[in-house]
């Protein structure tokens, strides 16, 4: 027996606004809603979620655990210019110049990566020749 990844929680002082955000740039859907926060799913699916939950406080440091994303179905130069224009920034968290991810900021300050190559070119690389 083993465990399943139920959610991801991310803290956020307007969780609303955040969902809204994190909708758009997974094309997942509310699942849940109340005062104390939203849960996002994949469309058709229950989990995992993704929580956002409301807190008083801002964020303050580094996260220690971030979601690393893959452009699907454009590239990832397309991906990025999406997710700035959806209100991602680009942020500093130490990386070197010769990185081959993009470390960006949602609305309220959480890290997460783009990564360099597409869902498609990972599928492609991991199917069998022939």
């Amino acid at each position: 027996m083993t465990s399943k990844l139920a959610c991801v929680v991310i803290d956020a002082q307007d969780p609303a606004a955040l969902a809204r955000f994190w909708g758009e740039v997974l094309g997942w859907v509310v699942v849940d809603q109340d005062a104390t926060g939203v849960s996002l799913a994949a469309p058709g699916a229950r989990m995992p979620t993704l929580d956002i939950l409301r807190v008083p406080e801002a964020k303050a440091g580094k996260n220690r655990l971030h979601l690393d994303l893959r452009a699907d179905g454009s590239t990832t130069a397309a991906e990025l210019e999406r997710l700035l224009a959806l209100g991602a920034r680009r942020v500093d968290v130490g990386q070197g110049p010769d990185v081959t991810w993009v470390v960006l900021a949602d609305p309220e300050g959480n890290e997460f990566c783009l990564l360099q190559r597409s869902v498609q070119e990972m599928e492609a690389e991991a199917a069998p020749p022939g």
